[in-house]
C-alpha cells in the first residue's frame, strides 16, 4: 500500500505559479505510476497529468499542456506538478494519484486509480 499527501497549494493571481508536492510512503516508489486529478466545485474530478516511471513517459489533459508539469524525484519519494500560467478554470482541489504499476501511467490517463491523496485546494483570481 501507499499513502500520498499533497502539499504547496494556495491562492494566487491569474498568471501566477504553483509547485504541488505529494509525498509517498509505503511501497518502493519507483513501482508506482504517478499523477495528478482535479476536481472544481460543481464538477467531476478530471485527469490532470500523470508519469509511468519506468519509461518516463508523460501524460497531460489538452486542458493544461504548455502549461503544466509532472516530474517526480525517486531519492524523495515525491512527486511534483509545477502549474504556471494559471487561470482561474484551474481553480480546483488537486488530488494526487498512484497506480500499483510502473508502466500504467496510461490507465491513470484514462481514469483508472488505485490511491489517492487528501487534496490541496488551488485558487485563481482574476
Amino acid at each position: 500500500q501507499v499513502q500520498l499527501v499533497e502539499s504547496g497549494g494556495g491562492l494566487v493571481q491569474a498568471g501566477g505559479s504553483l509547485r504541488l508536492s505529494c509525498a509517498a510512503s509505503g511501497r518502493p516508489f519507483n513501482s508506482y505510476a504517478m499523477g495528478w486529478f482535479r476536481q472544481a466545485p460543481g464538477k467531476e474530478r478530471e485527469f490532470v497529468a500523470a508519469t509511468s516511471w519506468s519509461y518516463g513517459s508523460t501524460y497531460y489533459a489538452d486542458s493544461v499542456k504548455g502549461r503544466f508539469t509532472i516530474s517526480r524525484d525517486a531519492a524523495k519519494n515525491t512527486v511534483y506538478l509545477q502549474v504556471n500560467s494559471l487561470k482561474p478554470e484551474d481553480t480546483a482541489v488537486y488530488y494526487c494519484a498512484a497506480n500499483r504499476g510502473a508502466n500504467r501511467g496510461e490507465q491513470m490517463r484514462d481514469g483508472f486509480v488505485d490511491y489517492w491523496g487528501q487534496g490541496t485546494q488551488v485558487t485563481v483570481s482574476s
